[in-house]
């Protein structure tokens, strides 16, 4: 039952959420899946290999909701019995705090972070309340633990007759994979300026890179200004994307336009929340990034200042429903071949097919 609630409205809530979600996907056979759940404003993002293994990228907030909401999206969509494995990006109650409760719903295998704090993650001295709040995580009931660092690889099982595929950690605590030999500087470099220092934990964020034959996805977390510009210049140590998750959900703390631009994605979706992220800023350096086709957002914005995507048809969930929210997903389904992948928003009955970007 989720916190506050009677356990009337909590099976509500819970029927709600089950209806709104669509049956068991038909996956074809080879495909790369990535689901973003709904966590408002949280993160909790499920990849799932042509080889059947798992991968959910943080586990949204403590409470019940975002719980029941990507067990939901892994069992009934993705078709998943356990979650193999489980990588958070940062110590913020929105990434980490719902590990535990999953862990109770389905078996977790190995959960990846990049060291857990003994005192706040945010730089402030040890005190009850951080005790507290990651007891239930030093607790949660995983397989293993492994401490995640700038260049590890996960050893994900290779599909027979698929392209090769590899989930990279390009960087955390604000450390980052070595620029290539010989790479050239990028001109981006200078261009925009810092920032005043990002003392909170947003900015040690673990950095991923999924590739499968040419398709590229990123996943910085909640990275900031600053060090999402240290990733890219002076050397681009990312490249071009196909897919680009929104840093920070949208913020303008983040969403560097170095980092966009030097990124260049084909696709960007953002996890928002209704009045969380989808800055004006950050939806203009998205905008103006070269080769950008289509923004998606989990939510859509409605405060005073909304700036939303364009295609509403690209927006899950609309209006702020507050605990009444139907939680859509969105999803990507990449070909077996790797050579193009589709954009699914089956709220609003949305499917758009993308091609792959050669290297």
């Amino acid at each position: 039952m989720i916190e506050g609630m009677t356990p009337l409205k909590s099976l509500c809530l819970a029927l709600a959420i089950a209806i709104s979600l669509p049956g068991p996907a038909l996956v074809a056979a080879g495909t790369l899946e990535i689901y973003w759940v709904d966590s408002e404003g949280g993160g909790s993002t499920l990849m799932v290999t042509p080889s059947g293994e798992s991968i959910l990228v943080d586990t949204g907030n403590p409470g019940g909701r975002d719980p029941q909401r990507i067990h939901k999206v892994a069992t009934e969509l993705a078709g998943l019995k356990r979650l193999d494995h489980v990588i958070i990006t940062h110590f913020h109650a929105d990434h980490f705090g719902g590990l535990a409760e999953l862990a109770e719903l389905m078996p977790v295998g190995t959960l990846y972070d990049k060291g857990l704090p003994e005192g706040s993650p945010d730089g402030k001295a040890q005190d009850l309340r951080w005790t507290l709040t990651s007891r239930p995580y030093r607790e949660a009931k995983v397989q293993r633990r492994v401490r995640l660092a700038a260049g590890d690889v996960l050893p994900l099982k290779s599909a027979a007759d698929s392209p090769a595929l590899h989930l990279r950690c390009l960087g955390a605590n604000q450390t980052f994979v070595p620029a290539p030999a010989g790479a050239a500087t990028n001109p981006l470099t200078g261009s925009v300026p810092d920032k005043a220092p990002d003392n909170t934990d947003n900015a040690n964020s673990v950095v991923l890179l999924l590739e499968f034959g040419d398709f590229r996805f990123f996943d910085g977390g909640d990275l900031t200004w600053n060090a999402e510009a240290k990733l890219v210049t002076p050397i681009n140590r990312v490249g071009r994307v196909d897919l680009y998750q929104v840093n920070h959900h949208g913020l303008e703390v983040s969403n560097n336009p170095l980092l966009i631009h030097s990124l260049q994605p084909s696709v960007a979706v953002m996890n928002n929340g209704p009045r969380k992220g989808t800055g004006p800023a950050v939806m203009q350096a998205l905008q103006s990034s070269p080769g950008i086709k289509a923004i998606y957002q989990v939510h859509e914005n409605v405060r005073e200042d909304a700036v939303n995507t364009a295609d509403r048809s690209m927006i899950a969930n609309h209006g702020d429903l507050g605990e009444a929210c139907a939680a859509h997903p969105i999803r990507c389904s990449v070909a077996a071949d790797a050579r193009s992948f589709t954009i699914e928003v089956p709220s609003q009955k949305h499917r758009r097919n993308y091609p792959t970007r050669q290297p």
